[in-house]
């Protein structure tokens, strides 16, 4: 009988079965829903579904309603929460198995990924996450963001969170619309729109395509200013300019968030950016 202190970590036991190590292989690249994995893996939904609640309940898996069709849920993998997981499976076996950070990878010239983000509006999470990616790379990688209904400009939030938190000057930026970048070449079109994803837009090349379902930060601000605008005349000037206040408050920590979950998962899209183009070059 193995004794009860060396009960393998709960990552490396959920991880070792077959099929969930196959769900986290394919949430790894993209986030899905459970009839796409279904597809994917070719084994029935109600299996499917089981092996993702284990998964979700172990906290390596996440799950939020589409905001194209409430019916359907996104599926998404934590991979933060999996490097620390992983780092901590090591550390159990071992102390001299700690799990290092990789370095941010390189690229050259010669070697530059074309990637491309959309959103319905182009004024919030396509642009953010270009900024980001830019600004990671130091430019070294060729990046543009666009729309299927840009909006008129991109949002204040936006712009305020990318400058305070990131040093990101976006204030001269315009939202694009999907029709003035279907004539380039990318290697990689990554929504971050559920509604997006389900405009069939034709890209040369055939690129590579990630989703990655993030639900839209500037909702906390168009919901908050209708309850302003709706109490308006009962309201006070001061109490119309603490839930004013308060509001603004909620939109920019939505705004905030958002960004951060950007920034997260370009931290692990950049070493399969590098990767894949790599592959694509050697003879």
């Amino acid at each position: 009988m193995v004794p009860t202190g060396q009960t393998p970590p709960a990552f490396v036991r959920l991880a070792a079965h077959p099929l969930r190590w196959r769900l986290l292989t394919e949430l790894a690249a993209s986030d899905y829903r459970v009839r796409e994995l279904v597809h994917l893996l070719g084994q029935p939904q109600n299996l499917i579904s089981y092996h993702l609640r284990l998964l979700r309940g172990g906290g390596l898996v996440t799950a939020h309603r589409s905001s194209f069709d409430a019916r359907d849920s996104y599926y998404h993998l934590d991979l933060e929460r999996c490097a620390q997981a992983l780092t901590a499976a090591g550390l159990a076996l071992h102390p001299a198995l700690r799990v290092d950070p990789a370095p941010p990878p390189s690229t050259t010239a010669e070697l530059q990924p074309r990637v491309l983000f959309t959103c319905t509006g182009n004024s919030a999470r396509s642009p953010i996450a270009e900024a980001l990616l830019r600004h990671r790379t130091g430019g070294h990688i060729r990046v543009t963001s666009a729309g299927s209904h840009p909006k008129p400009r991109i949002h204040p939030q936006a712009v305020r969170v990318l400058r305070e938190h990131y040093g990101i000057d976006l204030a001269g930026q315009r939202p694009r619309h999907l029709d003035t970048v279907t004539h380039h070449r990318f290697d990689h079109l990554i929504s971050l729109c559920d509604k997006v994803r389900e405009v069939r837009a034709e890209f040369a090349g055939h690129p590579r395509q990630i989703h990655w379902s993030i639900p839209d930060p500037a909702t906390t601000s168009d919901i908050g200013s209708a309850i302003t605008r709706d109490n308006d005349q009962a309201a006070t000037s001061e109490a119309e300019s603490a839930a004013t206040s308060d509001n603004d408050q909620a939109s920019y920590s939505a705004f905030r968030e958002t960004a951060a979950e950007i920034d997260t998962r370009i931290r692990y899209l950049l070493p399969v950016l590098v990767q894949a183009t790599s592959l694509e070059i050697e003879p």
